[in-house]
């Protein structure tokens, strides 16, 4: 497997209106030239308003499928630039369908993980003006993901995220997310997604409580 960097995006926070109410927010995100260096969190050029929910080593990087931008466009009614889910990575050249928790991907001298789905919150409602679109996300699975990085590096749209190692248990983000948000009963399916030891914290402590 390998994905495209189609486009690296950053951005600060900003504060915008939402339900009669200020809201700030850093997912308004703007593609970059870079190179930006993956040591650290959050990247430079890039911060979070809320480090509660967002940020820290098992979400250092947001990633988003840039195959599913064509729906959205559709959906929203409007164009979207790369940046438009608040991700850093604008990926092209595979979906959650294939992507896995655990994979572990090289970015040139860079070493990167996927850590969990990315579950979106009410600030990409607000960031594109409709009410609905965090739940139409979450519904779809076209959810996105996040990395942790395991060795620093640099990167620059276009480079090339390789396949360094498939994690061995084979849970999809897709697989992840159905658990997560759909059949949450499903008890071996719980225990299957546990298992897997790259899975962030946050997740691994909600979903034990669950089981």
């Amino acid at each position: 497997m390998e994905l495209e960097l189609f486009s690296l995006n950053v951005g600060k926070p900003t504060t915008v209106l939402y339900k009669g109410r200020e809201v700030v927010t850093a997912i308004a995100k703007s593609s970059v030239a870079g190179p930006l260096r993956l040591d650290a969190t959050p990247l430079a050029g890039d911060e979070q308003a809320d480090t509660v929910h967002h940020g820290g080593p098992d979400k250092a990087i947001c990633a988003y499928c840039y195959e599913h931008y064509p729906y959205w466009e559709r959906i929203i009614g409007k164009p979207l630039s790369p940046g438009a889910f608040g991700e850093n990575f604008t990926l092209r050249g595979a979906t959650e369908d294939e992507v896995r928790i655990g994979d572990t991907f090289r970015l040139g001298d860079a070493l990167l993980q996927v850590s969990q789905p990315r579950v979106p919150c009410f600030k990409l409602s607000a960031r594109h003006e409709r009410t609905t679109l965090e739940a139409e996300v979450t519904a779809t699975g076209f959810t996105g993901f996040y990395l942790r990085i395991l060795k620093a590096g640099e990167a620059a749209p276009g480079d090339r995220l390789r396949l360094d190692a498939p994690h061995p248990a084979g849970v999809t983000v897709t697989e992840a997310n159905r658990i997560m948000h759909r059949d949450k009963r499903d008890a071996a399916g719980l225990r299957k997604l546990l298992d897997v030891d790259a899975l962030a914290e946050s997740w691994r402590s909600q979903l034990s409580k669950r089981l």
